[in-house]
C-alpha cells in the first residue's frame, strides 16, 4: 500500500511489465494489465484452434460485453458507442459526418492535436469552412470568455482536445460543453489522453461526439479505440463510409443505415483487441475513476517538483489543472537525447515535437519536449530513479556534482 494508500502491490503485480521496465510512457500506450492480455490471448488462441468466425460466434457475450463496459466508463447507453480501429479513425468517422458549406466556422483550440487539425485544413479547402482557434487563458487552456464571444451562428462545430499531447494540461472540458448546449452547437471532444487516467463523464460533460483509445490511460490493446455519439443526434449524422455493417443492403437499389453508433463502424474487426477494450474498462473500473486520478495527480505533482530542482531541467506543462503527462526539456541536451540515454537505463519516455501540436509549439517557441506520463501503477520509489537519471546527465554536462538531497522534494 502506497502512502496515498493506493494499493500500487496489487496493481503491480497485474502487471508483469513492471518488472521488465520503468515505464512513464502511459499517454502513448500503458502497460497491459494481465486481465487485458489474458482475454486477448485467450481469443487469439481460440481463433488458431477454430477458426475466426467460429471464435466470434462463441465470444457473442464478451464482444457485447465490451459496449456496456465503455457505458459504463464514461456514462452512456451502449447503443451510443462504436468500437473502431483506432481513436483516430472514431474522431473522423464522427468530424467527416458533419456536412460543411462555405464560411462555416470551425472552432477548435491551440493545441489541438496534429490529425484533427489536418482533417480541419482538408475540409476548409474542400468546402470553404473556416478554422478559428480559441485563444488561450492566462493559465494556457481554452479561454471560455473567449469561446463565449467567438460564438455566431455560423459556428457549425466546437471541436477540441480535452487533454493535449503534450502539455500536461487538462481543458475544461465541461464548461465548453455548457457554451455549446446553449448554443446548439455540436461538440466533438477527443478525449483520448483523458480516459483511464480520469473520470469522463459524457453527461456531465455534454459532449455530443467523443472519440479515445484503448492503448493509452485505459491501459488497453493498440489497434482498437471507440467513438460516442449521443443518441439524440446519431440519425443526423451520415458516416463518410458505409458496409454492409453499417447499412445493411436491404434491396438492389437501396440501404439502411443503422439507427445506432454502430453506422460507424465495419464488419471486419478485431475481436481478441475488442474484448480486451472491454475488459481494461471494467478493470479501470474495478479501481475507481476517482481513486485513479487522485493517484496520478500525486505521482505527477511529486515528479515535477523533483525534476524542478534538478539545475537545467525546465519544465513546459500548462493549464489550471494537471494531468499525468509531464514535459520537460534539460539544457544541452536534444529530447532524442535524453529518451535515447534513458532508455539504455530501461526507463520509457517519449518526445513530443512540434509536428503533433503546432499551433501551442511555435508559440512557445518549442520544436520539442521530453514527454513523462505517469500512471496509479508507477510508484514514489521510481520517481527517484528517474530523476537521479536525469540528474546524472546534468551532472556531466555541467561538470558538478548534485546529490539526490539537494533536488528530491522533502518528506517524499
Amino acid at each position: 500500500m502506497s502512502k496515498t494508500g493506493f494499493d500500487t502491490v496489487r496493481a503491480r503485480r497485474d502487471t508483469p511489465g513492471c518488472q521488465k521496465v520503468l515505464h512513464f510512457n502511459n499517454a502513448g500506450a500503458s502497460l497491459m494489465p494481465r486481465q487485458v492480455l489474458k482475454a486477448i490471448t485467450r481469443h487469439v488462441q481460440l481463433e488458431a484452434e477454430i477458426g475466426g468466425y467460429e471464435a466470434s460466434d462463441l465470444a457473442h457475450e464478451q464482444v457485447e460485453h465490451a459496449y456496456d463496459a465503455i457505458g459504463r466508463l464514461i456514462g452512456c447507453k451502449r447503443d451510443e458507442v462504436a468500437i473502431v480501429e483506432n481513436a483516430t479513425r472514431a474522431w473522423d468517422m464522427a468530424f467527416y459526418a458533419i456536412p460543411f458549406r462555405p464560411g462555416d466556422r470551425i472552432l477548435t483550440c491551440v493545441a489541438e492535436y496534429c490529425s484533427n487539425y489536418i482533417a480541419f485544413l482538408q475540409v476548409a479547402r474542400r468546402t470553404g469552412a473556416i478554422i478559428d482557434v480559441i485563444p488561450d487563458d492566462e493559465f494556457g487552456q481554452i479561454s471560455i470568455e473567449a469561446l463565449r464571444n467567438m460564438v455566431d451562428e455560423r459556428v457549425k462545430l466546437i471541436a477540441i482536445t480535452h487533454v493535449p499531447t503534450n502539455s500536461g494540461l487538462v481543458n475544461p472540458a465541461a464548461e465548453i460543453g455548457e457554451i455549446a448546449r446553449e448554443a446548439k452547437i455540436p461538440y466533438l471532444l477527443d478525449a483520448c489522453q483523458a480516459v483511464g487516467q480520469m473520470p469522463v463523464d459524457v453527461n456531465h460533460i455534454k459532449c455530443d461526439m467523443l472519440s479515445a483509445t484503448g492503448r493509452k490511460f485505459l491501459r488497453g490493446p493498440r489497434g482498437v479505440g471507440f467513438l460516442y455519439v449521443r443518441r439524440d443526434i446519431v440519425e443526423r449524422l451520415e458516416p463518410p463510409l458505409l458496409d454492409v455493417h453499417a447499412a445493411p443492403w436491404v434491396a438492389r437499389d437501396r440501404y439502411e443505415i443503422r439507427p445506432d453508433a454502430r453506422r460507424f463502424e465495419n464488419w471486419e474487426t478485431n475481436y481478441a483487441s475488442k474484448i480486451g477494450l472491454g475488459v481494461a474498462a471494467d478493470y479501470a473500473l474495478s479501481w475507481g475513476l476517482d481513486q485513479i486520478w487522485a493517484r496520478v495527480q500525486h505521482l505527477s505533482t511529486r515528479l515535477r517538483r523533483d525534476l524542478s530542482a534538478i539545475p537545467g531541467i525546465h519544465l513546459h506543462d500548462l493549464g489550471k489543472q494537471k494531468c499525468g503527462i509531464v514535459s520537460f526539456t534539460l539544457d544541452r541536451h536534444r529530447p532524442e537525447e535524453v529518451q535515447a540515454l534513458l532508455g539504455k537505463k530501461k526507463m520509457n519516455v517519449r518526445v513530443s515535437s512540434v509536428g503533433y501540436t503546432r499551433l501551442d509549439m511555435e508559440r512557445r517557441g518549442l520544436e520539442s519536449v521530453v514527454r513523462a506520463s505517469v500512471h496509479y501503477y508507477n510508484t514514489e520509489q521510481e520517481i527517484d530513479q528517474f530523476c537521479a537519471a536525469v540528474g546524472g546527465m546534468a551532472e556531466e554536462q555541467n561538470g558538478t556534482r548534485y546529490s539526490h538531497e539537494n533536488w528530491t522534494v522533502a518528506g517524499s
